[in-house]
């Protein structure tokens, strides 16, 4: 299937890490030029090392999403390296593991802007050129918890929540200007960030984390956690020109893991 990448811009937020690296160098491998951003500019730096090895198009930014004066400045370099952005993946770090009770302010506030203002503000920063082109892609991951809140991860599941509700009405916006906007939800994915939830549950409940995950993996219906190249798969398709008619949607990769219709 064509997906009807090849030559569009793409910019992965979070492309250092094991989600978002996968999802660039999948867009990578289906023709779009790619924009790799993460916080750590070595990590950034690896993917698109991985993605010319392969004969694909990227750049590499060190990017702080906290830091939102640096949108306007990289977008810039984006645009005259590659042409404007028509496919956005955003993606941030998640925070340590927490009760959702007894945080104070300043962490709601440092986390609400790295987390959701972020993405907020660089999707409003590349929506312009999207609308007046009548075509581009707005791809948000997030966490399950979103729709089964996890256990200790407090402040993520309030906040990431919020992304939602901004990507639905985003979405009745801008739909009839041929943008779309959705959210794709990981489950237990093999990644960093799985292996440090589970090494943090196993400390806290005195367990060998082979234990945590192997009751884990027990959880999820097809037995198994995913990789990273099949979540990377979906993203790429709802980035597609054939998920046209796909806005304003939650879509699980979880192995059937959240338990919810």
């Amino acid at each position: 299937m064509d997906l009807g990448l090849k030559g569009k811009t793409a910019l992965v937020l979070g492309a250092g890490g094991g989600l978002g690296g996968a999802i660039a160098k999948t867009l990578a491998g289906e023709g779009a030029n790619v924009a790799v951003a993460d916080i750590n500019r070595e990590a950034a730096d690896k993917t698109v090392a991985t993605i010319a090895t392969a004969g694909g198009s990227a750049m590499a930014f060190h990017w702080d999403l906290a830091d939102l004066g640096v949108i306007e400045p990289n977008l810039g370099a984006i645009d005259r390296r590659f042409g404007p952005v028509d496919v956005l993946v955003n993606i941030t770090g998640g925070p340590p593991p927490t009760l959702v009770s007894g945080q104070n302010a300043e962490s709601w506030r440092k986390y609400f802007d790295s987390m959701v203002l972020s993405v907020i503000a660089v999707s409003d920063a590349v929506l312009p050129k999207m609308r007046e082109r009548k075509w581009g892609r707005i791809i948000t991951s997030t966490s399950s918890g979103v729709v089964a809140p996890i256990p200790n991860l407090g402040l993520s599941n309030a906040l990431r929540m919020s992304l939602l509700g901004w990507s639905k009405t985003l979405a009745g916006e801008v739909g009839r200007d041929g943008v779309t906007v959705n959210v794709v939800l990981p489950g237990r994915i093999a990644t960093q960030r799985i292996t440090f939830l589970d090494e943090q549950k196993a400390k806290r409940e005195g367990r060998p984390v082979e234990e945590v995950s192997a009751a884990s993996t027990a959880s999820i219906p097809v037995g198994r956690y995913g990789d990273p190249q099949e979540y990377a798969d979906v993203v790429a398709f709802v980035a597609s020109i054939r998920s046209s008619y796909l806005t304003g949607s939650v879509i699980r990769v979880d192995g059937g893991l959240i338990a919810s219709v």
